[in-house]
């Protein structure tokens, strides 16, 4: 009874899942224990050397401590630096291979013959293309490194030196694009500079002068002038109101509240069934009555006759010679215009000359206005203005009047160096739609709101 107990039982290990279920794996965990030990320990005891167990205590019995600065750092400079700790082995494992194969150099691999073969014609001077652009490039870097200027030394003006022109490549045999390719590729040729750095944006000062009627003690007629100038402008402003209050508030009627109803339902009521609309059914059903005739009668295909195909020659022909006797008429009419014509192209002349000069004119007044940088139209400023029970006399008594920067400001956007623009006081941010999720609802949510 006892030998079946202890009978050991038999299973399948047929495939890997079942090896694995039923294998012993004992001895394999014992000896990755150990190699994780010999990780942290080092090799065993029996494999060590007596140096690598034993050491000879050589050292003073009190440690000699470091007082000066110097000694200090005398022994960091003699500690092994930190730097140096990722080249080392992170484990005690010894290295299974001990001695290992040094890799050898494209010039060690080389046939012996061919390393001589080769070295003759370096020496004759046959060298590969890859070998002649080395030695070239090689002499360029040393020429560089040697022209290199030395950090502290001065003794080149880079604003003085000016490259020199080469325009020789000329020849009857080269086009134009070929010179201009050549020119560009070897460096000869000078690129052209952009009109806008010689040129001005605009021909307005960068500083005018203020009108005389500004100042804290200006003149009577000064004064006179510069108040005039403010009231032509609110004028016209006042113009332009009116105008726009006209043609918009004032160009529809007011209409009472029965009228209006009136209108409403006359427009809802289009299209249904009426009295008339009844009317005019029982009309157009008299009006396709089949016994009706047509007032066109059906056309037929006759001939037109000789006679007749001859006479309208004639007409068409009697047509065409009248038509040249009136041009020949008028041109003798001409003859005897000839006063009228001259007046009337001297006239013409006359015309053409004052339109010319207002353009021209218009030309000019344009040169001194800002152009359109942006889709905002640029705004002249507001001229700053005194009224007469305010000016006071003196410096200290006058009040600040206007703004530096906002009139230095005005002044780049109307030399045409910066863009005229608005101030934006809010940022357009997207509208994003929020929504719940069904399944991410817990019921608490409702309490908070």
């Amino acid at each position: 009874m006892k030998e079946a107990l202890n009978k050991k039982r038999k299973v399948s290990k047929k495939t890997k899942k079942s090896w694995r279920k039923h294998v012993d794996t004992k001895d394999v965990d014992n000896f990755l224990d150990e190699k994780r030990l010999e990780e942290r320990l080092g090799a065993p005891f029996s494999e060590r050397s007596d140096g690598e167990l034993f050491a000879v205590d050589k050292s003073p019995e009190k440690k000699s401590e470091l007082t000066s600065k110097q000694q200090r750092r005398l022994a960091l400079k003699s500690k092994e630096p930190v730097c140096f700790a990722i080249l080392k082995p992170h484990t005690a494992v010894p290295d299974p291979i001990a001695k290992r194969n040094r890799v050898k150099t494209p010039e060690e691999r080389k046939n012996p013959i061919t390393r001589r073969i080769q070295a003759m014609k370096r020496l004759n001077g046959q060298l590969k293309l890859k070998e002649i652009d080395a030695n070239k490039n090689k002499a360029l870097a040393e020429k560089k490194r040697v022209n290199k200027p030395k950090l502290g030394e001065f003794d080149k003006d880079i604003w003085m030196e000016k490259k020199k022109v080469h325009m020789d490549v000329q020849s009857e045999w080269l086009t134009s694009d070929t010179v201009r390719h050549t020119l560009a590729n070897t460096g000869q040729k000078q690129k052209r500079v952009p009109l806008s750095l010689s040129n001005k944006p605009s021909v307005v000062p960068a500083v005018q002068a203020p009108h005389p009627g500004t100042s804290y003690n200006p003149s009577y007629t000064d004064h006179q002038e510069l108040l005039a100038v403010v009231a032509k402008k609110e004028m016209e402003l006042m113009k332009q109101e009116a105008h726009l209050d006209r043609v918009t508030t004032k160009m529809f009627k007011k209409v009472s509240a029965d009228k209006k109803n009136d209108s409403w339902m006359q427009e809802m009521s289009e299209g249904l069934p009426t009295k008339s609309k009844t009317l005019d059914e029982t009309s157009d059903t008299e009006d396709h009555d089949p016994n009706v005739k047509s007032v066109n009668p059906p056309s037929k295909n006759e001939k037109k006759p000789l006679v007749k195909r001859r006479k309208q020659k004639e007409q068409r022909q009697l047509e065409l010679e009248r038509k040249q006797a009136k041009v020949e008429k008028k041109k003798v009419a001409d003859i005897y215009k000839i006063k009228k014509i001259a007046t009337q192209i001297s006239a013409k002349e006359k015309k053409e000359e004052f339109l010319r000069r207002i353009r021209a004119q218009t030309k000019e007044r344009k040169i001194a206005e800002p152009k359109t940088l942006s889709k905002v139209k640029f705004e002249a400023p507001e001229p700053d203005f005194e009224l007469a029970e305010e000016l006071v006399g003196n410096l200290r008594n006058s009040k600040t009047v206007g703004n530096l920067l906002r009139d230095r400001y005005k002044s780049l956007q109307q030399r045409n160096i910066l863009a005229p623009g608005t101030r934006m006081l809010k940022l357009n941010k997207a509208k994003v739609k929020k929504f719940e999720k069904a399944s991410h609802k817990m019921g608490w949510e409702d309490t908070f709101k």
